[in-house]
């Protein structure tokens, strides 16, 4: 036994030896210049190790949260979902909804067919809602209402990225694998009606005219093609998570959401690119009606999910 710990020790040690030795080649071969120039080499290469790391890290972290009890499924759901995502300003493709829902739904299923496939989705209370299927129910049944989605009240969360060309195509896969954060809203689907977002961001987001384009706003509008928080090719995958069913509970979010949004217009806040911003106006709104706790917003994973999700609410 101790043999073994003997040899475990001299590889460690030697391994450690190697790896002081290669470092010092390493930086001597890398700055060679003096003064400012060598620290400015210095500077950029630790900047460009630092969004190495926190690449690595987000990617690490999409790949092995929320990812429900079949990750290889939703792997795959994600890859297809962005992979048939088309820029904006271009029709989505139906064979993309057929590769990814004819198994489940068929080339045209009914709006109860996709309502309770949706409905099982969310059984466990999270699932995704993509861009192609939010498409093809606009396309087929004109609007997103109760028909095709279950009633109830919900958060979402979305990575942000361009959605026209050149760059979508990459950057897409970028947003949702390698920069975790995302933008949370709330989508409420009535028993009558369209179902309504509330959506939160700077007021130059919402009006290019704003008087103040840097202060936090909220919006409420129509789950449409012009909604803030409506899916795109940059925005393709939504993180769905179901708060109640109840039908009456839409109602009394209705009212919660409007006033939310009146005391927003009227306080002046500064969007703050950590906090406070969008992710703390959800947290806020999710706390105060009792959905979430104080500590649960302050949790180290929605930190870096949701940057300013559980930031003061004052």
């Amino acid at each position: 036994m101790g043999s073994v710990r003997d040899r475990l020790s001299t590889v460690v040690s030697q391994t450690r030896t190697v790896g002081r030795r290669v470092l010092e080649r390493w930086r001597h071969a890398k700055h060679p210049w003096r003064g400012w120039r060598r620290w400015a080499v210095i500077a950029g290469e630790a900047t460009a190790g630092l969004i190495l790391v926190f690449a690595v890290v987000n990617l690490t972290l999409s790949l092995t949260t929320f990812r429900g009890d079949d990750p290889s499924a939703r792997m795959r759901h994600e890859l297809v979902g962005l992979w048939h995502s088309a820029p904006d300003g271009e029709s989505l493709s139906q064979d993309g909804f057929i590769s990814l829902y004819g198994r489940a739904l068929g080339a045209e299923p009914s709006a109860e067919q996709i309502r309770a496939y949706v409905s099982d989705q969310a059984a466990d209370d999270e699932f995704l809602l993509d861009h192609l299927l939010v498409d093809h129910i606009v396309q087929r049944f004109g609007r997103v209402d109760s028909r095709t989605l279950p009633v109830g009240v919900y958060v979402g969360a979305h990575a942000l990225g361009p959605d026209g060309l050149p760059f979508v195509p990459v950057t897409k896969y970028l947003a949702h694998y390698l920069l975790f954060p995302r933008h949370a809203y709330i989508l409420v689907v009535p028993p009558r009606g369209p179902a309504m977002t509330f959506s939160a961001s700077q007021a130059g987001k919402f009006d290019p005219r704003a008087d103040h384009p840097d202060e936090l706003r909220a919006e409420i509008a129509p789950f449409d093609a012009e909604a803030y928080d409506f899916p795109s090719s940059g925005q393709a995958l939504h993180e769905m998570t179901l708060i109640t069913r109840d039908p009456r509970a839409t109602t009394w979010a209705m009212d919660r959401l409007t006033a939310a949004r009146d005391r927003l217009a009227e306080s002046g806040t500064r969007y703050g690119l950590l906090a406070p911003n969008s992710n703390t106006v959800i947290g806020c709104i999710l706390e105060q009606a009792g959905v979430v706790t104080r500590k649960e917003r302050s949790a180290v994973i929605l930190a870096f999910r949701a940057p300013g999700y559980g930031a003061d609410c004052d």
